[in-house]
C-alpha cells in the first residue's frame, strides 16, 4: 500500500487570490512546499496569463471585442449558456453561466463562474479602486489596513492613471468635478481609474494576472511548487477542530485520490468556496449567507462635440490593443455620493480610421445592503455538474436598495445629459444581478465567533486551526466600489497568517 502523497500547503483554486498567497508564502519561505489545485485547464499557451496579453489572435481579439462593452457580465461571451452541460469534460476553458454547472440561479440570472487555470483572473478589467468609509473592514486596527491595502497593491502591480486622460477626458473630468467638487477628499475626487497594468511605452498595456503574481504558475520553475489543473477538489478532509487534507477527482477519466496537507486555504471563489466548506460538513450559521453584489446601472452617451467646441480631428485614438481612450473613476463618498462610478470612453472610427464620434460609457455601480436573507443555499441531496451539493441562489433588493437604485437611475441620466442627448429607454440600463461578476460576503469574515461571519479577520475558519479562507466571499462590508483590490487583503492576511503558522510548526 503507497503513502498518501503529503504536501505543506494546499491552495484551492488558482485565481488572483491563490497567486497572491503563493507568492506571500514564497516569499517567506523559498523551500515551503505548495501545491495548487484548479477543476480547470489552461486557455492558450501557459495557465493563468490574462487573455489581453495572449499571443493567440482569436482569444486575444474575442476578449477584446467583450470586455469593450464595459460589462462585465458580457466578458464572458460566446461561452456562456443557460443550459446544463452534458459533463465537466465538454467545457472548453472560459466562463459560463451558473446554470451551465446546474446551479439554479435564476436569482441572479447572469451570474457566471470561471472553468479554467487562473479563473477569474484571466478575464478581469484589471481596476483596482480603492475602498473608503463603510467599504474597510480594518476590525478596529487601520494602520494595519492600510499596510495590508498597500501590500495588495504592490503584488498587483496598481498603477494610478495607465488609460487617459486625454484631452477629451480631462473634459469629461472637468465636468464630474465641477458635480462633485464639494464631495469627499481630495484624493476621492473624479480622477483616472487605477488599474493592474504594467505600463509601456506604445501598444497594449500587459494585464496582472495569476501567472504574473506568481510566475511558477505559468513559467514553472520552481521545485517545490506543484499546479494541478483538471483536479477538482471534492471534500476536505476533516478531523478534529483541522483538516488533514483534500479528497480529489481527475475530470478527464474520474480517478479519485487524496492529498494530505499541514494547512489548507481554500480561495475558489463567492459560490464554490461555500459550496466546497459544505460539501466537507463545515457548516457554520453564517456559510453561504449575506450573499451580496453592487446593483449595476450603465450608460452610453455620445459627446455633443459642438458643446464642448471639440473637433473631429481632435478626437483621441486609442492605443493599439486598448479598447478605450479614458478609463476614469468616480469615487464614492459616503452618503453624500454613495455610488462607484466607471467611466470608460470611447472614439468611434470609420474603415479608414477617421474618427466619426465618441462616446462617454458610465456605469454606477449601488452599494446593496448585506442581510443575510440574501443567500445560498446547498442541497442535502441533488448535486451539481462537478458533483458537489446544487446551489440555490436566493437574492433581491430590499426597499432601501431600491430607493437607492432609483436614485442612481437619475444621478446616471443627470451624468449623461451633461455631455449629450441620451434616450434612457436605449441607452440607459440597471442590468440583471450577477452582472458585474463582484459577489462578496458568503464566506464573510468577522471579528468574534457569534453566527454572523463563517472565519476570523485573518481568514482563519471559525474552530479550526489550518484551515483559511481569501478571496471576494470573505468581504463583509457592503461595496460600492470594484472588489478585487479589496479582496487582495484578504488574501495578504491570510498568507502572513499561514506563514505565523509555518514558522510555528517549523519550531516544535
Amino acid at each position: 500500500m503507497t503513502d498518501t502523497p503529503r504536501t505543506g500547503v494546499l491552495i484551492v483554486g488558482s485565481g488572483i487570490m491563490g497567486s497572491l498567497v503563493s507568492r506571500l508564502l514564497r516569499e517567506h519561505d523559498p523551500e515551503l512546499d505548495i501545491t495548487m489545485i484548479d477543476g480547470g485547464q489552461t486557455i492558450g499557451s501557459a495557465p493563468g496569463l490574462h487573455l489581453h496579453d495572449v499571443d493567440d489572435p482569436v482569444l486575444w481579439s474575442r476578449y477584446n471585442e467583450q470586455v469593450g462593452t464595459g460589462i462585465q457580465g458580457m466578458y464572458v461571451g460566446a461561452e456562456v449558456v443557460r443550459e446544463v452541460a452534458d459533463s465537466l469534460t465538454v467545457l472548453t476553458p472560459g466562463m459560463f453561466h451558473a446554470l451551465a454547472f446546474g446551479e439554479d440561479a435564476e436569482a441572479m440570472p447572469a451570474t457566471a463562474l470561471a472553468w479554467n487555470a487562473g479563473g477569474m483572473g484571466v478575464h478581469w478589467t484589471a481596476a483596482t479602486p480603492w475602498p473608503a468609509g463603510d467599504e474597510v473592514f480594518d476590525f478596529g486596527d487601520p494602520a494595519r489596513w492600510a499596510a495590508d491595502l498597500e501590500t495588495a497593491r504592490r503584488l498587483l502591480t496598481v498603477t494610478p492613471s495607465p488609460i487617459g486622460p486625454t484631452e477629451v477626458g480631462r473634459a469629461v473630468l472637468d465636468v464630474l468635478r465641477r458635480r462633485f467638487e464639494d464631495v469627499g477628499p481630495d484624493d476621492r475626487q473624479p480622477q483616472p481609474m487605477p488599474m493592474a497594468v504594467t505600463p509601456t511605452g506604445s501598444g497594449p498595456m500587459p494585464r496582472t494576472a495569476p501567472g504574473t503574481i506568481f510566475k511558477p504558475i505559468a513559467a514553472g520553475g520552481d521545485p517545490a511548487f506543484t499546479l494541478m489543473t483538471g483536479t477538482l477538489v471534492t471534500a476536505l478532509l476533516v478531523s478534529g477542530g483541522r483538516v488533514a487534507g483534500a479528497r480529489l477527482r481527475c475530470i478527464a477519466d474520474g480517478t479519485e485520490s487524496e492529498l494530505r496537507a499541514d494547512t489548507m486555504v481554500v480561495c475558489a471563489d463567492a459560490l464554490r468556496t461555500p459550496q466546497l466548506l459544505f460539501a466537507s460538513g463545515i457548516r457554520p450559521r453564517a456559510l453561504g449567507r449575506y450573499l451580496n453584489e453592487h446593483a449595476f446601472i450603465t450608460a452610453r452617451v455620445l459627446l455633443d462635440l459642438d458643446r464642448f467646441g471639440i473637433g473631429l480631428d481632435a478626437l483621441p485614438l486609442p492605443r493599439v490593443g486598448e479598447f478605450c481612450t479614458d478609463s476614469l473613476w468616480l469615487p464614492q463618498n459616503g452618503t453624500a455620493q454613495p455610488f462607484h462610478g466607471q467611466i470608460m470612453n470611447r472614439t468611434y472610427m470609420d474603415r479608414s480610421g477617421s474618427p466619426l464620434a465618441h462616446a462617454v460609457g458610465l456605469s454606477l455601480l449601488v452599494p446593496v445592503e448585506s442581510r443575510p436573507e440574501n443567500r445560498l443555499v446547498f442541497s442535502e441531496s441533488e448535486t451539481d455538474l462537478a458533483g458537489l451539493p446544487r446551489i440555490s441562489v436566493e437574492f433581491d433588493y430590499s426597499d432601501t436598495d431600491r430607493a437607492l437604485i432609483d436614485r442612481a437611475l437619475a444621478e446616471v441620466r443627470s451624468m449623461a445629459e451633461e455631455f449629450g442627448s441620451i434616450d434612457p429607454t436605449t441607452e440607459l440600463a440597471l442590468l440583471p444581478p450577477g452582472s458585474s461578476l463582484h459577489l462578496t460576503g458568503t464566506v464573510r469574515s468577522g471579528a468574534t465567533d457569534d453566527g454572523t461571519s463563517v472565519c476570523d479577520p485573518d481568514g482563519r475558519v471559525w474552530g479550526f486551526d489550518n484551515l483559511y479562507l481569501a478571496g471576494n466571499g470573505v468581504i463583509p462590508t457592503a461595496m460600492a466600489a470594484n472588489v478585487t483590490l479589496t479582496g487582495a487583503v484578504t488574501a495578504v492576511r491570510a498568507a502572513r497568517a499561514m506563514a505565523v503558522r509555518h514558522n510555528a510548526l517549523a519550531t516544535h
